[in-house]
């Protein structure tokens, strides 16, 4: 799979990257002109984290979205071994 969230499925996007020259109006110009439209790829904030999926634990790549949200169920650490004391 590539750019994409396993858990909302977000991917990469496209967009337009606009160039401007000139000053603004309101600031004294005669205004801003467009000097040259260009594609651009709006990509997602990806993260491999270790997650818990059907009850196992794997690595998935999740965008930043899901991971504040609290969309991903995170595998529980287990305290370090310690001999019993008698």
């Amino acid at each position: 799979m590539g750019m994409q969230c396993e858990i909302c499925g977000k991917r990469t996007s496209v967009g337009n990257s606009i160039t401007r020259r000139g000053r603004a109006k309101y600031l004294g110009g005669v205004g801003r002109k467009v000097t040259g439209v260009t594609r651009r790829k709006f990509k997602p904030n990806l993260h491999r984290v270790r997650a818990v999926v059907n009850g196992s634990v794997r690595r998935i790549r999740v965008c930043a979205r899901c991971l504040k949200s609290g969309r991903v169920v995170r595998p529980v650490k287990q305290a370090p071994f310690k001999l019993p004391t008698s």
